[in-house]
């Protein structure tokens, strides 16, 4: 066993990394005309074991933004883990305060381990978490099968 190295990260950093989010969210959000009385969301959670994928939606289904774990910075096997799904939460959160939507309803889909942290993050940031659905696709008997062999 080697040593353990400590990683210390000052606030000069913390505040890069900051600003660094907030320029990448800043790029993506184009307010429109469409979205400036925007006060409420559809927020999916697509969660899978590689990746989690959400995606920031109005009520009809027009979306508004979308992140993913790999577009905030994590690559390969980091991007499935659940700290990764509430970095993604966070950043959607931030689109949702500067388009200000107060409400949005949450519809998960998937079986990742950034399900429920997406969701806790969403919570925690302040918005108003109206309904959390659960939409993953279950299989029910599946197709048709094939005739029986004659011999």
């Amino acid at each position: 066993m080697g040593k353990k190295h400590v990683i210390e990260t000052n606030q000069e950093e913390l505040i890069k990394n900051q600003e660094k989010i907030d320029k990448s969210v800043g790029k993506e959000v184009k307010v429109k005309s469409s979205t400036a009385g925007v006060q409420e969301g559809k927020v999916y959670v697509s969660s899978s074991y590689n990746n989690t994928i959400v995606t920031l939606t109005n009520l009809r289904g027009n979306v508004l933004a979308w992140k993913s774990a790999g577009s905030v910075g994590f690559k390969g096997a980091k991007k499935a883990t659940s700290f990764a799904a509430s970095r993604v939460a966070e950043a959607i959160a931030n689109i949702c305060k500067k388009i200000g939507i107060e409400k949005i309803e949450v519809l998960i889909k998937g079986i990742g381990a950034g399900r429920e942290s997406a969701v806790r993050t969403l919570v925690a940031q302040g918005l108003n978490v109206v309904s959390i659905k659960d939409v993953t696709p279950i299989p029910h008997n599946g197709c048709r099968q094939r005739k029986t062999r004659r011999v």
